[in-house]
């Protein structure tokens, strides 16, 4: 495929802008904390503003996540601020060490989303032990689903069911999790997994032109691989936006865990896919099928998960290309900050607008929720981007 370097006229991010972008969002999260200690955001909001839910979804750990990117800032630059982000986190651990005990709704592949971000995190920059305990019992959840035959993690559903024997490519970002598990345990059944899971994915879910699948099935009795099918996109065959950036980012993850070199090639194809389908305001409408002109929604969560990746494969990358990634990440990054970013908290108590949850069409089996308002991974990847601009930044995932 054909690299060519798109979006050249795009201006960057400057450090300025990162640094606004950032107070608001510590701002906005610590304003929040009185509704969202105890309890925690729902996955998208509902005109504009979040509700609260129990912990008892699979995006939760978003929330908590972006609690403890606000302790990083504020502990640097918000002193005032850090101890109340700091405890906020603790008391969310606790909820989520009491959620793994009693298996509340964890019956799927969603740990690292939800450990990972939250008690990974927490253990990370605090030392906290619930937070490791927690995560290593979510990781132990996370490989019961895995089948043999097949060698993948199952996604939803019940494991004995084939209509659900499949994966999806979003699980690309809940192995993290394993690998950190084997690397605190030192009981390598959990990178063993995971990079089964990782080799069967990206094997199947990426297709010749380099877009993506978002669900993929094998046959439960051999494990060989059946068809490719879309619950979130627009049609089987089109290339729904936030799992063609689950893509970018898993690719970038991938390498990192694995050091395969094919994994590098694979996400600069993937990576180009995405540029070459975004509108010319570099962020996606909810499917790449669509672009400027259709009457469609947007995801522009899609385009901070993809930033995210793009920055972290410029890790390893060397010279021009690592340059690259970097340019065009903080160029998808002025998009959002300077037209879909909340900037008044009147507005919405989230971060980032015109995400898309799920959107209905004639072709997939998806809800129609969470379209066109700020969701909860989009608000948190946003942080993250910014964060990574901002500073090395050691990953929770």
């Amino acid at each position: 495929m054909d690299r060519k370097i798109m979006f050249e006229d795009k201006p960057l991010v400057t450090e300025e802008e990162i640094k606004e972008a950032l107070n608001f969002c510590v701002g906005q999260v610590e304003s929040n904390l009185p509704q969202f200690t105890h309890q925690f955001q729902k996955a998208y909001s509902e005109n504009l503003f979040y509700q609260p839910i129990d912990n008892n979804y699979w995006t939760t750990g978003f929330w908590t996540g972006e609690i403890w990117l606000s302790y990083e800032y504020a502990k640097e630059s918000l002193p005032g601020s850090a101890d109340k982000l700091r405890e906020a986190g603790e008391i969310q651990i606790e909820s989520f060490l009491d959620r793994i005990d009693r298996k509340v709704e964890v019956d799927h592949h969603d740990m690292g989303f939800l450990y990972s971000p939250s008690c990974v995190a927490g253990y990370k920059l605090i030392g906290s032990q619930k937070g490791k305990e927690a995560a290593i019992k979510a990781a132990d959840q996370l490989i019961s689903r895995f089948h043999p035959v097949g060698e993948f993690i199952q996604a939803w559903g019940p494991m004995d069911a084939p209509e659900n024997y499949r994966l999806i490519i979003d699980c690309l970002l809940n192995l993290p999790l394993l690998y950190w598990a084997s690397e605190e345990t030192g009981d390598n059944k959990y990178r063993e997994i995971a990079e089964k899971h990782i080799h069967t994915t990206i094997k199947n879910v990426i297709r010749e032109d380099y877009s993506t699948w978002h669900t993929f099935f094998f046959n439960m009795e051999t494990g060989e691989p059946d068809h490719g099918a879309t619950c979130q996109g627009y049609r089987d065959g089109s290339a729904w936006a936030r799992g063609q950036a689950w893509g970018i980012y898993g690719c970038a993850l991938a390498y990192k865990y694995t050091k395969r070199k094919e994994y590098i090639s694979i996400f600069r194809n993937v990576s180009q896919y995405f540029l070459e389908h975004l509108p010319k305001d570099m962020v996606p409408f909810w499917d790449l099928e669509f672009t400027d002109g259709d009457e469609q929604p947007r995801d522009s969560s899609a385009a901070s998960i993809a930033a995210c990746g793009m920055l972290e494969m410029a890790k390893t990358l060397e010279g021009e290309e690592a340059a690259l990634y970097t340019d065009y990440a903080k160029k998808l990054i002025k998009s959002l900050y300077d037209n879909y970013a909340v900037k008044d908290p009147k507005v919405s108590n989230g971060l980032v607008l015109h995400s898309t949850y799920s959107n209905h069409s004639p072709y997939n089996t998806c809800d129609h929720k969470g379209v066109d308002e700020c969701n909860s991974w989009g608000d948190y990847f946003y942080m993250e981007a910014l964060t990574r601009l901002n500073k090395d930044w050691e990953l929770y995932w």
